[in-house]
């Protein structure tokens, strides 16, 4: 049975017969298959002034040649053929020759591949009878793009066509479709669109600005936060967002992370780094005075300033940045209470994402070393046993459904990786929470236990929710845009009938206010359509409209994003019920 990578595989050398049937001039270079279907790159300078290249405008007469083309395909076979007989007939195509020139130094066998009247040089993996096994409404022609011959930009830029392909027509129109929601969730384009945050060229790539709407969720975030530690018996602390050399020298953070943090900053002699985690600075914090074993444990909380260095091509609006705030935590724990403490750090993080709306959406990776990766871990076998068997007990304690995976540990401990999908399907890790026999010792951290002897507490390091930017990311894409009404940006818009209201909606804005609900009024010239299909584009929970009969019944006609039109109220009784679904976060 042909796989569907085969098919795809099948359809870039179909694509490129199709383009050498309209653009004879045309020189492929290399198609293969992709995650959702394939492309070949094509070098139509050297074609005759009436054979440029294709636009977007072309692709449906080629993706037509393809079909025409197909039935013809009744079998796809492979042969062997001679260094000579591969550069006769790719004479005048310099990409292949170069692939011929590779191919040959690294003594491997050259395979042409026929279907139809058309041959490229491959190393396999088709359908052995495409007009058979692909049914020609499972693919088309997506896109086209500019990409340089082998990836590097001082070689010939090349056109690559896109297309799609999947088993059936049906899984083709459902992928479409799910594009098409995928597209109109992407936090980049909702961003901007609901005026949430920006990404300035002049203020640096990676670096993001809370605009006063996106900063309004931010607080939210924020307080959120703050209340699920305090739960938990959590202390706020704050520290600086930069560190002296000796600190992270120390840590290890150095030796094992340097090409993720920033160079360093020279003042008056002495280096200092932007700080791309506060574990050594909590450390540091404990440090300040001896604690007995009936103090512990001792679990701090900040939301900390990091700065980390990610290359310009894996930046990607606010899921993967340079600079961010971080809910970060780090406890300091008797190895006797371990268990239980990483357990309930398991329970809270189960909490925030029920509370913020995620729980169904992510999962699990129980993260860890790879012992033949010397250069990446701390080389003490015993420690890392130790964290691994009592972090796995603790999970499977809890009942957590989880993966295990190798070599994602830390370079100081493993952990638990709370993971999720963004809309475009890829696969980020939303926090961790990690075990950490090391630290402690690098620092020589201590506790006096009831022996009066001092011993080692482990740490454990642990976020609530993650980086406020990724988190934002993932809540835009989750809700598109619709944040619930404790989260909205703006909670309620107020929408006079016309100018003669306008006086007393500036009253209900007041009383809103007051009650430390965000709310504004649209006293704009337009109609009132227009003003409640702006705050239906803007997604804003409620909108209060006030006419004449409002104003004499000293009430507001509802209308709620989420359930439509409600009974008209007196705004007092309005806002003792939103004040109620803010105040439970529902």
């Amino acid at each position: 049975m042909t796989s569907l990578p085969e098919k795809r595989h099948t359809l870039a050398h179909l694509l490129a017969a199709a383009v050498q049937e309209r653009y004879p001039n045309a020189k492929p270079t290399i198609g293969p298959a992709i995650d959702n279907g394939f492309y070949y790159d094509f070098d139509f300078a050297g074609g005759l002034e009436s054979e440029k290249a294709p636009g977007e405008d072309d692709l449906a007469s080629l993706e037509e040649t393809m079909r025409e083309l197909l039935p013809t395909w009744t079998e796809m076979s492979g042969v062997e053929i001679s260094e000579k007989d591969a550069r006769a007939r790719f004479a005048g195509n310099p990409y292949k020759l170069e692939l011929i020139d590779e191919i040959v130094t690294k003594g491997e066998s050259m395979t042409l591949y026929t279907a139809g009247d058309f041959s490229d040089l491959c190393r396999g993996g088709h359908s052995e009878r495409p007009a058979h096994d692909i049914p020609a409404d499972s693919f088309t022609l997506d896109r086209i793009a500019g990409a340089y011959w082998r990836g590097d930009e001082k070689n010939a830029q090349l056109t690559r066509i896109y297309g799609l392909a999947f088993d059936t027509k049906a899984k083709l129109e459902a992928y479409k479709a799910q594009r098409e929601e995928a597209e109109k969730r992407d936090h980049k384009k909702l961003g901007r669109d609901l005026d949430l945050f920006i990404i300035d060229e002049k203020v640096g790539r990676g670096l993001p600005m809370w605009t006063p709407k996106g900063t309004a969720v931010k607080f939210e975030l924020e307080n959120f936060t703050r209340e699920l530690e305090r739960k938990y018996g959590y202390e706020h602390v704050s520290t600086p967002y930069l560190g002296g050399e000796e600190l992270y020298r120390t840590s290890g953070h150095l030796e094992h992370y340097a090409n993720n943090m920033y160079a360093p900053i020279d003042m008056d002699g002495d280096k200092f780094y932007l700080r791309p985690m506060a574990c050594p600075h909590h450390i540091r914090m404990y440090q300040r005075k001896p604690w007995s074993y009936r103090e512990l444990p001792v679990r701090y909380a900040e939301i900390c300033d990091y700065n980390r260095y990610e290359k310009s091509g894996e930046l990607m609006g606010m899921i993967r940045v340079r600079k961010f705030q971080l809910t970060d935590g780090h406890l300091f724990v008797t190895p006797e209470g371990l268990k239980e403490e990483f357990k309930n750090v398991c329970r809270m993080i189960v909490e925030g994402m029920k509370g913020l709306g995620l729980l169904d959406i992510v999962t699990y990776r129980f993260s860890k070393r790879d012992p033949s990766n010397k250069e990446k871990y701390y080389p003490d076998d015993e420690l890392w046993n130790t964290a691994e068997a009592m972090m796995k007990e603790a999970l499977d304690e809890l009942g957590f459904s989880y993966i295990e995976a190798l070599d994602e540990a830390a370079f100081y401990g493993p952990k638990l990786d709370v993971q999720a999908q963004n809309v475009n399907g890829k696969e980020d890790t939303l926090f961790t929470a990690q075990i950490d026999f090391l630290l402690p010792q690098k620092f020589d951290i201590e506790y006096i236990d009831s022996d009066g002897k001092k011993k080692r507490p482990v740490m454990i390091h642990r976020s609530t929710i993650g980086s406020l930017e990724r988190i934002f990311g993932f809540l835009i894409e989750h809700y598109a845009g619709a944040f619930p009404t404790w989260l909205a940006p703006v909670q309620v818009r107020i929408v006079p009938v016309s100018e003669k209201q306008v006086a007393y909606g500036a009253e209900i804005l007041t009383a809103l206010r007051a009650a430390n609900i965000r709310a504004d009024i649209d006293d704009a010239n337009e109609s009132m359509g227009k003003k409640i299909r702006n705050a239906k584009t803007e997604k804003i929970p409620y909108v209060l409209v006030v006419g004449d009969k409002e104003i004499e019944e000293q009430t507001v006609s509802v209308e709620s994003r989420d359930k439509g039109k409600l009974e008209p109220v007196a705004i007092s009784n309005f806002i003792g019920l939103i004040q109620t679904e803010i105040r439970e976060r529902a």
